[in-house]
Parts: C-alpha cells; structure tokens; sequence
C-alpha cells in the first residue's frame, strides 16, 4: 500500500446532473474538504455532453491543483485537457489505455471482487485499483468485495487500492488501515446535503481507532 498516513478521498461524479448546479456544488466540495482525485462518470456516450462538462469540470478542479479523470472513454481524455482515465473492464483496456495516453497519464481500473483481474491489471501498468462494492448496489451484481481482500492487497500488492461502492462509516472504520483511497458517489448524492454527507465520510476516514493486527486488519483487535 502507498505510504500515506490516512486514506484520501476520491469523489465520483453522479451519472447525471444538471452542469451549472453541479460545478457549484463542486467547487464548494473542493473549497471545503481536501479531496484528492476528481472523476466524471457520465452516463451518457455523447461526446459533446461529456466535453462540455470535462471543460467546466477541468477548470474547477485544476484550479484547486485536483486532478480529473474520465470514466471508461480514454480516447477523450487528451481531446478534453483531463489527467486520466478510469477504466470499469478490469486489466483488459490498460495497455490499450496507456498506449494512447503515455506514460504520464492516470490510469485507473475497477476490478470489482477479483484478487485475480486486480493482479493482472496491477501487471498491466494501473496506477491504482478499485475494489468493489463494499455493501449491496449495482456496481457488481450483487457480489460484496471482502475486507480481507483488502487487507491481503495492502499487505502483499505495492499498487495503490481504493474502496468503492456502498460504504459508510462502519465499513470506512474497517477499512480505514487497508485502503490508499475510499471513493464516494451514491452515498453522497443521494443525500439531501452532499457536502455534509461527505464531510461525516471523511471525518469516519481520519479517526481514531482500530489498529491494523499483524496478519489482518479491519476488525478491532482482541482484548
């Protein structure tokens, strides 16, 4: 696991929202909570809506020195000025991914509950891996990532590992010693005050608590 004192905070866009709104309500996120990668995970496969939020999405988040990856659609992301992609295949775009962007770029990979396809996309070249959901949703069909898959990635894999899909704070506090980054989408738009909503996520992030045990972290230790 990266050597960080505590996990950062990965903020995923909702698939869809109104841009003049929602980069209002980013750029308040952004002002008020340090958040360390910023990524547009739009529904649609229009080119046109994507580059018109990629344009004011860049600028807020540049401006705040925050980078801004775009979900799935690499070959945009040179076109649209933005620092990465984010790929939801597991290890099979990567090489393709890193091809057309370079060496420099981001290049992230969802790999869902699989230690393997998290290996493989690690191999490939990612720049980090995305483990989950962590509690029921849609991400992957109803299969749950184990907190022990986490635990053994920190301790055996020296690529960077995010949780994501379904956290809350009990999850977040076992968690909290295993992951580099914990991504938010659902558990904050969904609320009726996202920045809050965030805010409470974080705070869980960076309190004090469960120490890692020696072969396993997670859970509190024995007494």
């Amino acid at each position: 696991m990266a050597e960080i004192e505590q996990p950062q905070t990965y903020l995923i866009s909702p698939p869809e929202f109104e841009l003049s709104s929602y980069a209002d309500l980013l750029s308040r996120m952004l002002d008020l909570h340090e958040i360390a990668c910023v990524r547009l995970a739009m529904s649609t496969r229009d080119e046109g809506m994507i580059g018109k939020a990629a344009d004011t999405l860049r600028e807020i988040c540049h401006s705040r020195d925050v980078p801004l990856l775009l979900q799935s659609h690499f070959f945009l992301v040179e076109r649209f000025g933005l620092d990465g992609v984010h790929l939801t295949d597991g290890a099979r775009s990567i090489r393709s991914a890193r091809t057309e962007l370079g060496k420099d770029a981001i290049v992230g990979a969802f790999c869902g509950i699989s230690r393997h396809e998290g290996l493989n996309a690690g191999e490939a070249g990612a720049d980090y891996v995305c483990f989950g959901p962590l509690n029921e949703n849609d991400l992957n069909a109803g299969d749950i990532a184990d907190p022990e898959l986490f635990a053994w990635w920190s301790e055996m894999v020296e690529v960077p590992i995010v949780a994501e899909g379904g956290l809350d704070t009990t999850k977040i506090l076992q968690l909290k010693s295993c992951a580099d980054f914990f991504a938010y989408a659902e558990e904050i738009w969904q609320q009726e005050d996202p920045i809050a909503a965030l805010g409470a996520l974080i705070h869980a992030q960076h309190a004090q608590g469960w120490a890692r045990a020696p072969a396993y972290c997670g859970y509190p230790p024995l007494m």
